[in-house]
C-alpha cells in the first residue's frame, strides 16, 4: 500500500525538470506550503536522477524518468507528482510495488492548446504569413486595387473538422470549432467498440477538412496515422497534432507532404524531443508543413494552474486523501 502522509506537510521535495515549466514567470509561493525543503533543478540528466531522489519525500518530474531502480535507491520517497497529465514516464507498477503513490495533473492546459489548434487552422485559411510577406515585399503598394488578392483566403465555417480523441482537449476544439460555424465529426475510441455519433476511423478521414488529434500515446495508438491513413484524406486536408508524436508515422507524414497526398499539417509534438537535426520532419523540402516546439500547452496561464495542482496534490496526499492519483 502506498505510504500516505498524516503531517500536514512533507519534509524533504525535490523538483528534477523545474526549467521545462518555468521560465522565472511563475509564482511558486504554493509549493514552499506544502513542503519544508525543496531542491529545485532546471533539468537532471539520467545518470543524476537517482542521487537528487534519494532522500527525497516527494519527488516533482514533468519528463525525468523514474523507474524501479530509482524507486529502490529512494527508501524515504513517498510521492511522486508528474507535472504533465501523461504517466508514461513513471513506471506506475514499480512504484505500487515499493509503496509510492503517483499523481498526475488534468485539464490544466485546455485553453492554450484550444487556442493553439485554432490558430493553427485560422493561418492556414487566411494565408497569414504570405500575406504579410507580400505586404513587408511593397505587393500592396504596387496594387492597382485597394486590396492585395494575392493570396487564396477561406471560411472555416461550413468546414468538416475531425477530431481523435474527444476528452478534455478534444472537446475543447470542438466547442472552439463550433462557434467559427464548423462541423464536427468524432471518431470512434482506437479499438473500441462503435460508438453512437461516432465514426470509424477510416469512415471520417475521407470526409473532414481538418483532422485534429487529441487522443493519448498507447499501444493501440502508436502509428495511428499512418500511410494508408494519409491516403484517405482529402488532397487539400489540413492535419493537426497537439497529441504526442508517436501518434503519426512521421516519415510517412514527410512523403505525404512532399508527394501532395494531403495538403498541410502542423504538429507541435514529434517522436523524440527535443528533435535531432535530421528529424524526418524537420527536412527543409517538405512544403506546407508548420512544425511548434511543443508549446500548445505553454501558456503562463497553463504552466500556472499546473504548478498550482501539483502543489494541490501534494497538500492532499499529505493530509491522506487522494487527488489525482494514478498509483
Amino acid at each position: 500500500m502506498p505510504k500516505s502522509g498524516s503531517r500536514r506537510t512533507l519534509a524533504d521535495g525535490v523538483i528534477l525538470d523545474l526549467g521545462s515549466i518555468d521560465r522565472a514567470d511563475l509564482d511558486l509561493a504554493a509549493l514552499a506550503l506544502v513542503c519544508e525543503h525543496w531542491s529545485r533543478h532546471p533539468a537532471t540528466p539520467p545518470p543524476l536522477t537517482a542521487a537528487r531522489i534519494a532522500r527525497a519525500e516527494v519527488v516533482v518530474s514533468n519528463k525525468v524518468v523514474l523507474d524501479g531502480g530509482h524507486f529502490a535507491a529512494a527508501p524515504r520517497l513517498r510521492l511522486v507528482c508528474i507535472a504533465a497529465t501523461g504517466t508514461n514516464n513513471v513506471d506506475l507498477d514499480a512504484a505500487r510495488a515499493h509503496g509510492v503513490a503517483v499523481a498526475n495533473v488534468v485539464g490544466y492546459a485546455t485553453p492554450s492548446v484550444v487556442q493553439h489548434v485554432v490558430a493553427l487552422m485560422l493561418r492556414r485559411a487566411t494565408s497569414l504569413e504570405s500575406q504579410i510577406a507580400s505586404v513587408r515585399a511593397g505587393h500592396w503598394s504596387a496594387s492597382e486595387h485597394f486590396c492585395l488578392l494575392a493570396h487564396p483566403v477561406h471560411e472555416l465555417a461550413g468546414r468538416r473538422l475531425g477530431i481523435v480523441g474527444y476528452g478534455e482537449l478534444g472537446r475543447g476544439v470542438a466547442e472552439a470549432a463550433r462557434a467559427l460555424g464548423m462541423q464536427v465529426l468524432i471518431a470512434e475510441r482506437p479499438g473500441g467498440p462503435p460508438a453512437p455519433g461516432r465514426l470509424p476511423l477510416h469512415a471520417l478521414l475521407p470526409e473532414v477538412d481538418v483532422l485534429s488529434l487529441h487522443c493519448p500515446l498507447a499501444g493501440n495508438t502508436r502509428n495511428l496515422i499512418g500511410a494508408e491513413e494519409l491516403r484517405l484524406m482529402r488532397r487539400d486536408a489540413l492535419l493537426i497534432n497537439t497529441a504526442r508524436g508517436g501518434i503519426v508515422d512521421e516519415h510517412a507524414l514527410a512523403d505525404a507532404l512532399r508527394s501532395g497526398v494531403i495538403g498541410a499539417a502542423a504538429v507541435d509534438t514529434l517522436g523524440v524531443e527535443p528533435p535531432p537535426p535530421d528529424h524526418p520532419l524537420l527536412a527543409r523540402d517538405i512544403p506546407n508543413l508548420i512544425v511548434t516546439p511543443h508549446v500548445a500547452w505553454a501558456s503562463r496561464e497553463a504552466r500556472q494552474r499546473l504548478m498550482d495542482e501539483v502543489a494541490a496534490n501534494i497538500a492532499a496526499f499529505a493530509a491522506g486523501e487522494r487527488r489525482n492519483r494514478v498509483a
